[in-house]
């Protein structure tokens, strides 16, 4: 007979969730059991982080939802890493793919593939990750690819306050002309970031 693990699972659940945590609700009906159960899970499971210091994560509530979270105590190294140059810089397969979607968005992959001749995937991943850009529909025809655009964050990034304030391309602009008016924008961003 197996027993279940029910704090394994809720760990599990809780990880996949990422930020957006989970509700009593919801962990009480991914787990099929009642809110009363639940509780007594998350209580289990707070109690285990609590009780051993060697973790680098604690089980927290926040407006409802509970969620994975680091110990405040290890912030200045999770702050030496998101300021590390290595996790800060665009590759420049990322800076082309970026620099497209700036200036063609909304863009699908295929698109983006046949400007650059080469295939996207990784550095638009890498861009998603970083929050650069997003999905922001979905392309009308066969397929209904994915279309993608520029957030909050990409202006954030390059310290520009709308995408009018991308250096204006020629009207009857070549590919090729673009991409290198887009490669002198994007290296003049990343040394002043490096810098």
């Amino acid at each position: 007979m197996n027993i279940i693990n029910w704090t394994s699972i809720l760990e599990s659940l809780l990880f996949a969730a990422g930020d957006e945590g989970l509700s009593l609700k919801q962990i009480a009906e991914v787990l099929e059991v009642d809110e009363m159960k639940a509780q007594e899970i998350i209580e289990d499971l707070r109690l285990e982080y609590s009780k051993n210091d060697n973790r680098g994560i604690m089980l927290i509530e926040l407006a409802g939802t509970y969620q994975l979270a680091t110990k405040k105590e290890n912030a200045i190294y999770l702050r030496k890493l998101v300021d590390s140059p290595n996790t800060s810089t665009l590759s420049q397969a990322a800076l082309e793919t970026l620099a497209i979607i700036a200036y063609k968005q909304p863009i699908t992959r295929a698109e983006i593939e046949e400007i650059r001749g080469v295939k996207t995937e990784r550095p638009l991943h890498t861009l998603m990750a970083k929050a650069l850009i997003k999905e922001i529909g979905r392309a009308d025809g066969a397929g209904r690819a994915y279309l993608y655009g520029t957030t909050e964050e990409f202006l954030d990034y390059f310290g520009l306050k709308s995408l009018d304030e991308l250096p204006k391309l020629p009207e009857k602009a070549e590919e090729e002309f673009i991409q290198e008016e887009a490669d002198l924008f994007f290296e003049k961003f990343q040394e002043t970031i490096n810098s």
